[in-house]
């Protein structure tokens, strides 16, 4: 199964994930530019795409991507079977190993539909 084409620089990707990280470790009121933000959702989404290469469970971070992955059965229309949905920062807190995935689905900050919709074998990346 060929990969889908890398659209984030693996190397601008993780200077943006490691910004993200140091800004939410920071005790005063630091954060990211959007720009950095988004680089660093998109390129977490292409990791997960490129470790679990499949279309059977879609991950959406809105607005800044979305990406499907897992091997399965493949959807060709409408909403995907399996959906996994979260904001920004619980994406990257997840990614980073901040928050575990079976805290952020029970605490409701992730919404996760479908049978193959669970990451936590793949997160933190």
């Amino acid at each position: 199964m060929a990969v889908a084409r890398r659209r984030i620089d693996v190397q601008e990707g993780k200077a943006a994930l490691k910004a993200w990280l140091e800004a939410t470790q920071t005790p005063s009121d630091a954060s990211v530019p959007r720009t950095v933000l988004a680089t660093a959702v998109r390129y977490s989404l292409e990791e997960v795409t490129a470790r679990a290469p499949g279309n059977s469970v879609e991950v959406r971070v809105p607005p800044f991507g979305v990406t499907q992955c897992v091997e399965g059965p493949r959807h060709t229309r409408g909403t995907p079977p399996n959906v996994i949905e979260c904001d920004a920062g619980t994406w990257l807190a997840m990614v980073t190993g901040q928050e575990r995935w079976a805290d952020a689905v029970s605490a409701g900050k992730v919404a996760a539909s479908g049978l193959r919709a669970d990451l936590s074998a793949l997160l933190p990346l």
